[in-house]
């Protein structure tokens, strides 16, 4: 039975427009398909000693063999999706930029002599759960002890006997004993997720491609299931035009006003400010004069750029912006 159908006697749980509602601006219920949690949880430790095996080793290439440090974005593209990794001034060098390089450079150096070991960071947040079992509780209702082994991909650096940088990948396992909370039995089943994210703090090469390393590791855990929920909108998005890419090297300069502006307040304020006091009216600070009565001269100070002006100026003559008087 549609959404739509006549036989459908519960129309407020049906996409469509909302009348009536409170909140101001939502109209409509719409059915969307997404990924729900329904309970996650966060993990973080220090491991120290563990032993990695690096493969699928490249050698960090300087800029001119291969792309420089300034080539565009590394995207790929699936259909109409497309996922960019752009790499900004001074970051470090990720594996694939690395295997790019050695592509397009030929004569590749071997790793010579002993490593030395100088950094290492997980190369992606998604995690690979093994050897997973869910054991429900039986005096906790909907909740389950969830064991698994999570695989944390990581990215290795190090250099050579010969200063030569090099990059690898290896994997850290991670196990996990934990309390879930886990719906009910469904047609459309649960799953669970690893998100990932970890750094070393340092390491030691061992030899035959092996480091020990110490290493702070996050691990969240997500239980979740495709589902379609209805939820209250404000309608569709509109879009907005896009922006053409030009160098317009004259835009700054043309932003400048055409005549020069005066930095002395209006002739009302200089007038006001030359009876009420002795000293120059004009924007300083600190001007520390005092009038016949003996009280200090009332200030303005704008409220964009901090500027001080004497009298009771209520704009700013170096920006424009309203002045806040004080005494």
């Amino acid at each position: 039975m549609s959404f739509y159908s006549y036989k459908n006697a519960n129309a407020a749980m049906s996409p469509g427009c909302i009348t009536g509602n409170p909140l101001e601006g939502l109209n409509q219920r719409v059915c969307v398909h997404v990924k729900n949690v329904y309970d996650s949880c966060l993990q973080q430790e220090q491991l120290s000693n563990q032993v990695i095996t690096v493969s699928g080793i490249v050698p960090v290439l300087p800029d001119g063999c291969g792309p420089s440090a300034t080539r565009p974005c590394n995207c790929s593209c699936n259909g109409c999706s497309c996922t960019c990794s752009c790499r900004t001034c001074g970051s470090p060098i990720t594996y694939n930029e690395a295997v790019e390089n050695a592509e397009n450079c030929a004569n590749l150096p071997t790793p010579a002599g002993t490593w030395t070991f100088e950094s290492c960071r997980s190369s992606t947040t998604c995690g690979t759960i093994t050897n997973l079992t869910v054991d429900r509780l039986c005096d906790r209702p909907q909740f389950a002890r969830v064991k698994g082994t999570v695989s944390v991909p990581i990215d290795v650096l190090f250099t050579d006997q010969n200063c030569q940088e090099w990059m690898g990948r290896a994997n850290l396992s991670v196990n996990r004993d934990v309390l879930l909370a886990i719906p009910d039995e469904s047609i459309v089943p649960f799953t669970l997720e690893s998100m990932v994210s970890a750094i070393c703090v340092s390491g030691t090469y061992l030899g035959d491609g092996q480091f020990r390393i110490t290493i702070c590791v996050t691990v969240v855990l997500k239980v979740i299931a495709e589902v379609e929920l209805m939820i209250p909108t404000y309608g569709f998005c509109s879009v907005p035009p896009c922006e053409e890419f030009a160098e317009n090297v004259c835009d700054e300069f043309f932003s400048l006003p055409l005549f020069p502006q005066s930095a002395c307040p209006d002739n009302n304020t200089v007038a006001a400010a030359t009876r009420s006091c002795g000293c120059n009216t004009g924007c300083n600070t600190g001007c520390g004069c005092t009038n016949n009565l003996g009280a200090s001269c009332a200030t303005s100070t704008c409220s964009s750029c901090g500027t001080t002006c004497l009298g009771n100026a209520t704009s700013c003559p170096r920006c424009g912006c309203a002045m806040t008087r004080s005494t």
